[in-house]
């Protein structure tokens, strides 16, 4: 099974059980104790968390994901909104709940009104809270949601950053909207790579981003590294596509450091969820460093240590390498270009 699809199967399975569990648990907050409405809750809150989910992660998510993307907020918001209430107001007509627990249908038409007003609700702000947290991240929602770092707090992070290669020559062979077309393109197929392996995306900035894991995320199966070379291995197979629509295929070097960082809430008016530290600095120069060694790529000796395992695949101990901000350089290994 590939990851991918381990990565789905996991959200459809986490997804039945939250919905089901909150279907038991709202019945009962509402005085529903006997079996009967408890067995048809969870009938209805199985079946749509079943349906809602293989809609949302094979097709939204995979045939129509390109076509969305393109869409507003608004006009995606729309449009998720109204498949997610036909796919309710379906499940509320057949009346599922009612045949399983063995009550006696309904036929009331101001019932069914209730009951698609019930849909459309719900559709809506399942997908304006699935919109919002989309737009500036799941895990970054649910921290501004939970007031996680609503005071800064000191986290042990691996700090993963990847730059594309030779963009600034791209920006002016493609022009503006061309080299943002290339990077768009190119960061959602990297981004593929760090949701498989666990990471969060801390921020685009011009041709790089910024991929963090908590220390005890990061530290199984060498996630980070394993994310670079998957990102590596995407690009290589994409690049005939982009070769094709660019004229040139998109090539990354990087680098990754481990160590405390300051976590917190900074702003008012567009509050954001920012990392500090020497941590983001020395992983920052060490990017720097890539771009003069072979194979594009530095790790510090901190975040291989940091590993439950050896890395799946051979490094190379490059030694000391001097670097900005440290009188005693900074001891880094490396990895080939391809693996």
């Amino acid at each position: 099974m590939n990851a991918k699809l381990e990565r789905r199967l996991r959200y459809l399975v986490a997804v039945i059980v939250a919905g089901t569990v909150a279907s038991i648990g709202i019945n009962l907050v509402q005085g529903r104790h006997t079996l009967g409405p408890l067995v048809a809750g969870f009938a209805y809150a199985f079946v749509t968390c079943v349906a809602i989910g293989v809609v949302e992660l094979f097709i939204l998510q995979g045939p129509m994901m390109e076509r969305l993307n393109r869409l507003s907020f608004v006009g995606l918001l729309a449009v998720r909104s109204t498949i997610y209430a036909v796919i309710i107001i379906v499940i509320q007509l057949l009346q599922v709940g009612e045949r399983v627990a063995g009550f006696p249908l309904q036929t009331s038409i101001a019932d069914f009104g209730v009951s698609i007003a019930y849909s459309a609700a719900v559709s809506v702000l399942l997908n304006l809270g699935f919109s919002i947290a989309n737009l500036i991240g799941p895990r970054v929602f649910m921290n501004f949601v939970s007031g996680r770092y609503h005071s800064p707090v000191e986290e042990n992070r691996f700090v993963l950053f990847v730059d594309i290669a030779g963009s600034t020559g791209l920006a002016e062979r493609l022009g503006g909207i061309g080299i943002h077309r290339f990077l768009d393109r190119t960061f959602r197929l990297l981004t593929e790579s760090v949701v498989d392996y666990r990471g969060e995306v801390l921020n685009y900035v011009g041709d790089e981003i910024i991929v963090t894991w908590p220390e005890h995320h990061g530290a199984i199966d060498c996630r980070p590294l394993r994310c670079f070379v998957a990102m590596r291995a995407a690009l290589q197979k994409a690049a005939p596509q982009f070769e094709r629509e660019f004229g040139a295929a998109p090539q990354i070097r990087g680098s990754l450091h481990f160590g405390p960082v300051i976590v917190g809430e900074i702003g008012d008016i567009k509050p954001a969820i920012v990392f500090n530290g020497d941590v983001m600095n020395t992983a920052a120069r060490l990017e720097e460093l890539s771009r003069k060694v072979d194979g594009g790529f530095l790790a510090s000796r901190a975040a291989m240590a940091r590993f439950a395992a050896p890395p799946p695949f051979p490094v190379s101990d490059l030694g000391t390498l001097p670097i900005r901000g440290r009188v005693d350089g900074i001891d880094v290994v490396g990895i080939g270009a391809v693996a």
